[in-house]
């Protein structure tokens, strides 16, 4: 088995293939046992120390690191509803939740909101807060954020609604590898601790056709984020080198150990009358996927088509058009 394929992730980014001794030799230069890995027999990301067979042999070459304590808040959540959900988070004293404009639903009387610029999670100067708003305003964000901290007696709450229909999704960031891609729209909140930032992405041609542009929202930290997709939520995992194909809105998240990129429909039938856009995105694993079946962009435009033109109703479905609506009695 010690030529088996493994791989493993560093700075955010999958490695390998490497046999099992060449990667019981580089975990002694990265983070030892805590290092995500994916080999023969697992399913998905594990640490290492969590691999007997990796455990054993590295007893005597790896030293074990301090137990390390979550550095964001620890927050409990339920999330409430079918198609329009809310989720209520609760907080004890002192504890902080971080939350775009706009968002909160609800909250008790021993919540304090408070508005800041720049990145809440940060201990920044002045300046910093400058870059992280600028940043920000590049992903089409506000440049503040909203805190919400638990100030009152025992335990409080406050709650987050999904901008349109779909499904709030908690990701916990620690059992993630620390970092998750988002599309810039899908963030609805995270426990303080939880840093948001942008990405680029790597390729030109991903960037310039993807859809979300040069830029990706990425979550950094190690506490819980919660995400929002339209319509049904679709949760993939990707083996190492298996490619899946998406149309370009319906990409909600993914880590960063998936290569993200774009191609071309291909096909003039395709290219004129598929009704899919000239580009889709491809996404390499190893690593997870979310995916949303109904994007905002394609809902919107259906609200679009749908609705009046200059003041006026298009009969929908009826070669009779006004007189099919005198018809069948609708003449609003």
């Amino acid at each position: 088995m010690s030529d088996a394929q493994w791989y493993y992730v560093e700075n955010g980014q999958s490695a390998g293939p490497v046999t099992r001794d060449e990667l019981l030799a580089r975990l002694e230069s990265l983070d030892g046992e805590e290092t995500l890995v994916y080999g023969p027999g697992l399913s998905s990301w594990t640490p290492a120390r969590a691999i007997p067979q990796l455990r054993r042999q590295a007893q005597t070459t790896l030293v074990p690191p301090a137990p390390r304590s979550r550095r964001a808040d620890e927050i409990d959540y339920e999330i409430f509803g079918d198609d329009m959900q809310y989720v209520e988070i609760e907080v004890d004293p002192g504890e902080m939740v971080i939350a775009e404009a706009g968002a909160m639903m609800y909250m008790t009387a021993g919540i304090e909101m408070k508005t800041q610029f720049g990145d809440p999670s940060r201990q920044e100067g002045f300046l910093g807060k400058i870059l992280t708003a600028a940043k920000r305003t590049i992903t089409g964000e506000s440049l503040f954020m909203t805190t919400f901290t638990g100030t009152g007696p025992g335990k409080q709450q406050v709650a987050f609604a999904a901008p349109y229909p779909g499904s709030i999704v908690p990701m916990d960031l620690a059992q993630l590898g620390g970092e998750l891609m988002c599309q810039k729209d899908s963030f609805v909140c995270a426990a303080r601790g939880v840093s948001i930032g942008i990405a680029f992405t790597k390729r030109f041609g991903a960037g310039l056709f993807g859809g979300e542009g040069f830029i990706l929202q990425k979550l950094i930290g190690d506490g819980l984020a919660f995400v929002h997709a339209g319509g049904t939520l679709c949760h993939k995992r990707l083996a190492p080198g298996e490619h899946l194909r998406i149309d370009t809105g319906c990409i909600v998240a993914f880590q960063p150990s998936v290569e993200y990129d774009i191609k071309f429909v291909g096909g003039f039938k395709n290219t004129l009358f598929g009704g899919e856009g000239l580009f889709f995105a491809v996404l390499t694993g190893p690593g997870d996927v979310w995916l949303q079946s109904l994007p905002f962009s394609r809902l919107a435009g259906r609200i679009i088509r749908a609705s009046s033109i200059g003041g006026q109703r298009k009969g929908e479905g009826s070669i009779l058009g006004s007189l099919g609506d005198l018809l069948d009695g609708d003449n609003g």
